[in-house]
């Protein structure tokens, strides 16, 4: 009797925690704004605009959930140089595509059956697929950009029905660009709209 009372308690558990679980699968795209700092006084960088698209998925229990994307994304920045005639004048501009992999860990401030309030952090894994300079400087070559980096994403959600909006920062632990001559490191902003499709 013992053992069929302890038999149904631990099934009785274990159902508990699969029902709380949830899973989900979706489609994701959105538009960046990114810069590359620079560590020399004589430039100043500015922004770009630029898209990214991939997909996601979401395993959560209760409030907490951890959700690993991939996505295909374009950044970069321009350099400008204070010190010439023009200070004005774009010198230099960065370009590079590639897959982020992020993998953030999320809680629910708010969840709701038909919309839920989310935040997340975690870090971001960026393979370099392409890049590009268009400069006038030969001290810049694409030769010195790394092939693949590791950063970190942190910022907000909203889930309403079936539809997903987020809005994140972005930035590299270690430069993306490295010579004697120049270092930078990757900051961008995170505009997201994502559909669940599972």
């Amino acid at each position: 009797m013992k053992k069929i009372v302890l038999s149904l308690l631990l099934i009785g558990i274990a159902y508990t925690g699969f029902a709380q679980c949830s899973f989900q699968l979706g489609l994701k795209t959105g538009l960046n704004n990114s810069k590359i700092t620079v560590n020399r006084d004589q430039f100043t960088a500015s922004t770009i605009n630029n898209f990214h698209i991939g997909a996601y998925a979401r395993l959560g229990i209760n409030r907490l959930y951890v959700q690993p994307e991939a996505y295909y994304i374009s950044k970069g920045g321009d350099i400008r140089d204070i010190l010439s005639v023009n200070p004005l004048q774009t010198i230099s501009s960065f370009n590079y595509d590639m897959v982020d992999v992020p993998i953030l860990l999320g809680v629910k401030a708010i969840n709701g059956k038909i919309y839920n309030v989310r935040a997340m952090a975690g870090p971001v894994f960026s393979f370099v697929t392409n890049s590009s300079i268009r400069t006038e400087d030969p001290n810049f070559s694409t030769s010195y950009f790394k092939n693949n980096f590791i950063g970190w994403q942190y910022g907000l959600g909203v889930d309403v029905l079936f539809v997903t909006l987020d809005a994140r920062i972005e930035r590299s632990a270690g430069n993306v660009y490295s010579s004697s001559y120049l270092r930078s490191k990757d900051k961008t902003f995170l505009l997201t709209i994502g559909i669940k499709i599972l």
